[in-house]
C-alpha cells in the first residue's frame, strides 16, 4: 500500500477529460472511461464509448507518457484511482424507440460533469507507530477455506467495551489474517482526530503488515460476500481521502464511528452474484471504501460455485462530498486465492516490474456495482487502466436475467467496438449473474 507521502503527490494529480467530464479525486483512482453514456432502451445496455484523457500536475498539463512514467516508477498516483466513472441515465420506463437522458450519480465508479480538479497537498505527515515484534503473522487460509467470520451479523456491537486488540469477529466482521494486521483490512493511524468535534483530517498514515489497531487508528474491517461495511466517521481526508473503520480511543476500546448504525455489517441491495465455471478459483477484491481503498475485500469462487457481489445502495451508503458512491471490484486470473490476490502487491508479482505485473492492484480487469437512485443497478466490466494492459486468463459474460447484456472473451469486450468495456441496467428484482468461464 502506498504511503502518505505517495497521497501527497497524488492529491496533486488531477485528470480532466475531453467533453468537460472528470472524476472526483481522492487517494487511489484511475482515469476516466466515459464520457457519456448512451442508453439504448430496448435491451437496457448501457455502452461506454472511448474519451480522451489528459493529466495535470500542481495545475500543469502533462504528456501521456510523462505521467505514465511517473505512474511506473511510483512517483504519481492518479487521484482517485478506486473510482472509475460512468453516468447511468436516468430512470424512465422502457421505450423501444427512445433514449433517456443522463443523471449524474457522483463519486466512486461514476461521472459528474465539471472542470478538472487540482487538490491541495496535505498539511502534515508523519510515519506509523513501529509495529510491536513480538506480534507474529498469523497462518493464512488455504484457497478451499475462505476467511471465517461472519457471524453474529446482526449483534448490535457495543461502543468503547471491546479492547482495540481484539478483532471483532463475533459482530459478523470477518478477520483477514494474511494480511497480517491482527485481522483488520486496514489501519489509518489519525492522531489529530477526535470524535464528534474534528471536521476533517489532514494528519493521516496508513499502516503496513504487522501494524496493529491502537489508540488513535481508523481500523477497517470486512464482511462477508453481500454484506458491506457500515462504519466510517462523518470527517474525512481533507484532501480528499477517504477514512473508514472503527475508531481506537484514548482508552484503548474501539468505538462506533456511526453511531446511528450499531450493527458493524449491512447488507447490499442485492440482485448480483458470481457464479464461476472455471476449473480454479477466481479471487474478485472490492477496494477498502471509505479506508485504505486497497483492494482487500475478498469474493472468493471456487471451481462450481457461486458467491454474492456486494452492491451497494448508492442513495443510503457512503457520501463522498455529498456525492454518491459505487463498489469497484478487482478481477485477478484465476488460480489465485484471496490470500494471494486480494491485497496491493501480490507474492505471485514479487521481483516484476510494474508494467509485468498482473494481479492485486494491477489486475486486469475492474468491475462497478451500485444501485442509484432510480432502483436501477448499473454494472460494468472495463480494463483497468491505464494501470494494467494484462489479459484475464478467461472470459467473463453478464447476464439478466438469463439474458447475455455484455461480454469479455478472449480480452476483447463483446458488442463495445472500441473496447474500453461495457455496462449493464438491472432493474429492481432482476437478477445479474456475472459468469467466469474458460
Amino acid at each position: 500500500m502506498r504511503n502518505l507521502v505517495h497521497v501527497a503527490i497524488a492529491a496533486t494529480l488531477a485528470i480532466e477529460v475531453a467533453a468537460n467530464s472528470h472524476q472526483h479525486l481522492h487517494h487511489h483512482a484511475k482515469k476516466d472511461v466515459a464520457s457519456k453514456v448512451e442508453r439504448r432502451a430496448a435491451d437496457g445496455i448501457v455502452w461506454v464509448p472511448a474519451t480522451q484523457t489528459v493529466y495535470v500536475l500542481d495545475g500543469v498539463k502533462i504528456s501521456v507518457e510523462e505521467a505514465l512514467a511517473g505512474l511506473n516508477n511510483g512517483d504519481f498516483v492518479i487521484a482517485g484511482e478506486s473510482t472509475p466513472i460512468f453516468t447511468p441515465p436516468l430512470a424512465q420506463p422502457p421505450k423501444p424507440t427512445t433514449t433517456t437522458s443522463l443523471q449524474d450519480l457522483g463519486a466512486q465508479f461514476l461521472e459528474k460533469t465539471s472542470s478538472a480538479v487540482s487538490l491541495p497537498n496535505p498539511t502534515t505527515t508523519s510515519q506509523p507507530p513501529p509495529p510491536k515484534s513480538t506480534q507474529a503473522p498469523k497462518p493464512s487460509p488455504s484457497p478451499s477455506t475462505p476467511p471465517s467470520g461472519g457471524i453474529g451479523l446482526d449483534s448490535k456491537f457495543p461502543s468503547g467495551q471491546i479492547d482495540c486488540s481484539k478483532f471483532p469477529s463475533d459482530y459478523g466482521a470477518v478477520p483477514l489474517d494474511y494480511l497480517k494486521m491482527g485481522g483488520w483490512s486496514g489501519i489509518q493511524f489519525v492522531p489529530d482526530f477526535s470524535m464528534g468535534k474534528s471536521k476533517s483530517i489532514n494528519n493521516i498514515v496508513t499502516g503496513i503488515h504487522n501494524s496493529e489497531c491502537t489508540k488513535g487508528a481508523m481500523c477497517s474491517y470486512a464482511c462477508p460476500p453481500g454484506y458491506q461495511k457500515s462504519q466510517w466517521p462523518e470527517a474525512q481526508g481533507e484532501t480528499g481521502q477517504s477514512i473508514g473503520g472503527l475508531y481506537c480511543n484514548d482508552g484503548g476500546k474501539l468505538e462506533l464511528t456511526r453511531k446511528s448504525n450499531p450493527v458493524l455489517c449491512e447488507p447490499g441491495a442485492g440482485g448480483v452474484s458470481i457464479i464461476n465455471e472455471c476449473d480454479k478459483v477466481v479471487s474478485t477484491c472490492r477496494t477498502d471504501y471509505p479506508g485504505t481503498e486497497s483492494m482487500t475485500f475478498p469474493a472468493e469462487a471456487m471451481p462450481g460455485k457461486s458467491v454474492a457481489l456486494t452492491n451497494p445502495d448508492s442513495s443510503t451508503y457512503f457520501f463522498w462530498k455529498n456525492l454518491p458512491t459505487t463498489a469497484q471490484y478487482y478481477v485477478n486470473n484465476k488460480g489465485l486465492a484471496a490470500k494471494d490476490a486480494c491485497l496491493w502487491n501480490c507474492p505471485c508479482d514479487e521481483n516484476k516490474p510494474q508494467e509485468k505485473k498482473t494481479c492485486g492492484n494491477w489486475a486486469p480487469i475492474n468491475i462497478g456495482v451500485g444501485q442509484a437512485n432510480d432502483t436501477n443497478t448499473y454494472i460494468s466490466i472495463f480494463q483497468n487502466s491505464p494501470t494494467s494492459s494484462a489479459k484475464l486468463n478467461f472470459n467473463i459474460e453478464i447476464t439478466i436475467n438469463g439474458n447475455m447484456k455484455c461480454a469479455y472473451e478472449n480480452g476483447n469486450f463483446i458488442g463495445e467496438s472500441n473496447g474500453n468495456g461495457c455496462t449493464v441496467t438491472k432493474s429492481e428484482g432482476a437478477k445479474a449473474v456475472i459468469r467466469y468461464y474458460s
